[in-house]
């Protein structure tokens, strides 16, 4: 009698339905630079919403989501290096690119046409395990603690390459306060910079949440800021919010959408944008965005509010965050 085939747990996007499902499947096989990573933790971002509510187009007929996950090394391909059975990994949205295009070799691998994406283009971490190219997982000290770990692999990370691309502003408005804000909120504030929240109109329990973090003014979308912003970073998917912050900018400023789907934009006057403010959007990330990230966060780190439920509930979780009742991150726990 042979032994029985190992097996794995996974909660599926099906394109055309509007849940996930829960599946039973084989344990992958690494191919020769993959690792299997058996999964710890696996953040619930809003990219994964956007997929479920079929905002982002699949490539096939199903995908596995998630793309913050904290694991540990199952399973070596044969011609990957500098991993051990047992290490801790942690891996992105980011999960491949042909390595060889104009934008891979001038430091913009982000934009590559080729690139391959975790829990959209390729399985991600609502499972019990899942593969990823060694070369685009991020190592992490063993000693991490997955659940508040697993948001940082996006929320984080996006927050992160956001700021950058704001600049030196020194008054930065942040517009939603979710997963991502209320990390970027801290990493502003460590680096010396005044943040102001800014939340749905009534919404006092998450500005109260951004106050308890050191913002130093928190208020609604339709509320003026007490001052003039250098920069302005939007979490929250909503275009409307677009003129609203450029004319919240002060002359030279500049306006940063940072999500990967955003409702239309309305129109609005040239006058809004003059003043050479600036309307910039980010796109996915880099391997060097992870390693000086990581590198902040071991000598800054960051209070990560997390909300932890079972892989089977992964609905509920992602119901949660459609419905805006998750203060912080949600983490799946398998």
């Amino acid at each position: 009698m042979q032994p029985a085939e190992p097996m794995m747990r996974a909660m599926v996007f099906h394109a055309g339905r509007h849940h996930l499902e829960p599946e039973t499947r084989p344990l992958p096989a690494p191919g020769p630079h993959d690792l299997r990573v058996k999964v710890l933790a696996c953040g619930v971002c809003r990219t994964d919403l956007h997929i479920v509510d079929s905002d982002l187009k699949l490539a096939g007929a199903q995908v596995v989501p998630g793309h913050e996950v904290i694991g540990t090394v199952e399973r070596i391909g044969e011609a990957v290096r500098g991993y051990r059975v047992g290490a801790r990994v942690g891996v992105p949205w980011l999960g491949g690119t042909c390595g060889h295009c104009e934008r891979c070799r001038s430091g913009h691998e982000n934009l590559c046409e080729q690139a391959v994406f975790t829990g959209h283009t390729r399985d991600g971490g609502y499972a019990t395990h899942l593969l990823v190219e060694g070369d685009f997982a991020v190592p992490l000290p063993d000693s991490v603690d997955p659940v508040h770990t697993a948001p940082l692999m996006c929320a984080g990370l996006i927050g992160w390459r956001a700021l950058r691309a704001a600049g030196d502003a020194q008054v930065v408005g942040l517009y939603g306060f979710g997963a991502s804000a209320h990390l970027v909120a801290q990493i502003a504030i460590a680096q010396g910079r005044r943040v102001l929240a800014m939340t749905r109109p009534g919404d006092t329990s998450r500005q109260d949440f951004a106050r308890s973090l050191g913002v130093a003014w928190a208020g609604g979308t339709d509320a003026v800021p007490p001052q003039a912003l250098d920069a302005a970073i939007i979490f929250a998917p909503d275009g409307a919010l677009v003129p609203l912050a450029l004319a919240r900018v002060r002359p030279g400023g500049v306006v940063v959408c940072a999500g990967i789907h955003m409702s239309d934009i309305p129109s609005f006057p040239y006058a809004t944008l003059w003043g050479e403010r600036t309307l910039r959007s980010v796109a996915n990330l880099t391997r060097e965005d992870a390693k000086t990230f990581f590198e902040f966060v071991a000598t800054h780190p960051l209070k990560v509010e997390v909300t932890r439920y079972p892989l089977a509930s992964a609905n509920e979780a992602l119901d949660a965050l459609r419905d805006g009742r998750l203060r912080g991150a949600g983490v799946l726990v398998p």
